[in-house]
């Protein structure tokens, strides 16, 4: 990752994740408030498991992807840890950051567990993805030791979106459903990922002059510049929830009676996974 496109590829992976996120949280939020409009098909539980199972799985596979791109790039260890001919370690920065995706795809690999079968709880994936948020912010933690300040103080700025998204997926074991830690999560996804390409521009500029890695200016413009993209996140996830919700009304108030009457649930169809809990 000690290059921009290594920080372009985790970012590009949060922004797309966020993103289907928010899509995905406004749309059963939105079903779930016009339910007597006939939209209860699209928060059942046999569709929401169907989308977790998907999106389980495009995560499953891009972690995998992101692990073998740490290893097997031109500069990267190729799942060599320690040289012991020369007597050190090999690439720790490459492990330590595939370390961070093999997280992400254990708390994948329990999500496809937990909407596939009935062998572990409901809250498990929550539970998972907070521990993988966490154990990202606590690699970042220990991951600028001897860096020079600016370097330092991008990476901490961006462990308030890791461990806020990690707080937030651990709220979420106990308060699942809740469209407010839900949007809060995604936002903090959103940041994370649109710092990591602020973080490959800063350090690694494509193009252009590089930043003075000292300079105490630079640092109070990307702290100004990290509140920035917080309001864009915030912005980016309330225009798609708005969005989202007026289109499910919308096309709902245009559905013809008939076809309405057979979006109703029949007698014992399944609830929402949110409204089991």
């Amino acid at each position: 990752m000690g290059s921009f496109k290594g920080h372009a590829l985790p970012g590009s992976f949060f922004l797309v994740v966020g993103i289907w996120w928010t899509g995905k949280y406004s749309l059963w939020r939105a079903s779930r408030r016009n339910k007597n409009m006939g939209s209860t098909r699209l928060a059942s539980r046999t569709s929401q498991r169907r989308l977790e199972v998907i999106e389980s799985s495009v995560v499953l596979f891009f972690s995998f992807v992101g692990m073998l791109a740490e290893q097997f790039a031109a500069d990267g260890p190729r799942l060599r840890l320690y040289d012991s001919a020369d007597q050190h370690w090999e690439q720790l920065m490459n492990w330590q950051h595939a370390t961070m995706y093999l997280f992400f795809g254990l708390a994948a690999a329990v999500s496809l567990v937990v909407h596939t079968t009935e062998a572990a709880p409901l809250a498990l994936d929550r539970l998972m993805l907070a521990v993988a948020f966490f154990n990202e912010g606590f690699l970042f933690f220990y991951h600028l030791h001897g860096r020079s300040m600016l370097d330092v103080h991008v990476h901490q700025l961006l462990l308030f979106s890791v461990f806020g998204g990690a707080l937030l997926a651990f709220l979420e074991v106990f308060h699942r459903g809740n469209v407010v830690l839900e949007l809060l999560r995604c936002t903090l996804t959103l940041l994370q990922g649109s710092w990591f390409w602020q973080i490959g521009f800063v350090l690694y500029p494509p193009r252009g002059p590089e930043w003075d890695l000292n300079d105490h200016n630079n640092m109070m413009f990307v702290t100004m510049c990290f509140s920035w993209h917080l309001a864009i996140a915030m912005l980016v996830v309330s225009a798609l929830y708005c969005t989202v919700s007026c289109v499910v009304r919308s096309r709902l108030r245009r559905t013809p009676p008939m076809e309405m009457g057979l979006l109703k649930p029949r007698d014992g169809d399944p609830e929402s996974e949110d409204e089991i809990l």
